[in-house]
């Protein structure tokens, strides 16, 4: 049935009624005049027609069904306001609601700036002091009690080590545990409590493609954001175990040494990028990213869009400048290499108990 039949007032009819079966010509209700009773017309409501119980009734279902049909082409929030006006709970969450498993809000899940507000609280900057220089890099809050993740080469030979939060709060940490051959290690931060701490994801899950964001300390810029998508899977990445590189660089791509400026060398199908690797080097297969990374990212975390970490940052090639005059290197170029996650859950316990391979 036509929705406006339901509407229509109860003295209108067809206009194929025959107007001489109404005898009545009251004056208009609007400008006073007779009735005109010509045929095809309708005859007028009377002024003071009753409004019955069943009018009453048909109303507010007649809007409702109105406001239904909106909302099925309006879309869904609509849709929950119509569930509200028949009484009915919603079963959505809200749009603050953490999605299960990780620190994105449902509103910002799936954007850069969602996964970057929620996990820059659990990523700090490091700063390594060794005979050799000082160097920075960046690290992982694991534990509320200061319990951070990072490279081995961020803070191997370090005889002092100092942690800045997001908040620009400073610590100082000690070395609890380092895996040279995979290079990781655990450091503790000095009397810390109730920290911001990072979701550590499946790395197994990992695809080809997918988005992910990088976050770190890039030349000492604390808490810088890039983002990108996962290159390729499992490459095999020969990397320095600590300083004894032959670049003169020492601690790592993650460094930015006074007086130095080379990044972290690393070897990759048999090459070698940045500087000489030495002769205590390791190999591990990393997730590749083309998400920016470049001196002092190394030790920071690899993201998904869910917000769980599922890499630790610790390679990039930098191509060298030199043939243009230059003694530096140039930036990122989308090369960048990370440790995947599963790889530090598996080694946790041995960084834990002060042990290394």
């Amino acid at each position: 049935m036509d929705m406006t039949e339901n509407l229509r007032p109860s003295g209108a009819h067809s206009t194929d009624q025959d107007p001489t079966s109404y005898p009545y010509a009251s004056p208009s209700a609007y400008d006073g005049t007779a009735y005109n009773s010509a045929a095809g017309g309708y005859p007028p409501p009377p002024a003071y027609a009753p409004t019955t119980g069943r009018r009453k009734a048909k109303r507010p279902v007649a809007l409702l069904a109105a406001v239904a049909i909106a909302a099925g082409v309006i879309g869904g929030g609509t849709a929950t306001l119509v569930g509200q006006l028949n009484g009915q709970d919603s079963a959505a969450t809200g749009s603050g609601g953490a999605v299960n498993g990780t620190t994105v809000s449902q509103s910002s899940k799936g954007t850069v700036a969602g996964v970057a507000e929620a996990v820059s609280p659990a990523i700090v900057e490091i700063g390594a002091a060794s005979s050799a220089g000082k160097s920075t890099g960046s690290g992982v809050v694991i534990t509320e009690d200061g319990e951070i993740v990072t490279n081995n080469h961020v803070i191997s030979g370090a005889q002092q080590i100092q942690v800045t939060l997001s908040t620009g709060k400073t610590y100082t940490a000690d070395v609890v545990g380092t895996d040279p051959d995979k290079d990781l290690a655990l450091i503790k931060l000095r009397d810390a409590s109730g920290l911001k701490t990072a979701t550590l994801g499946d790395s197994s899950k990992v695809k080809v493609g997918e988005e992910v964001v990088a976050i770190g300390s890039p030349e000492g810029l604390t808490g810088t954001v890039t983002s990108g998508i996962v290159s390729a899977l499992d490459r095999d990445v020969t990397v320095a175990k600590d300083d004894s590189g032959s670049s003169g660089q020492g601690q790592g791509q993650g460094q930015d040494r006074q007086g130095g400026g080379e990044e972290w060398p690393f070897e990759f199908g048999g090459q070698q990028f940045n500087g000489d690797t030495g002769e205590e080097t390791t190999t591990y297969k990393a997730l590749q990213t083309d998400a920016s990374l470049n001196p002092g990212n190394s030790g920071g975390a690899l993201i998904n869009m869910d917000g769980e970490i599922i890499g630790i940052n610790s390679a990039m090639y930098a191509p060298s400048s030199s043939a243009a005059g230059s003694g530096s290197s140039a930036g990122s170029v989308g090369l960048g290499f990370a440790i995947p996650v599963n790889t530090l859950k598996a080694d946790l316990d041995t960084l834990r108990a002060g042990n290394g391979s």
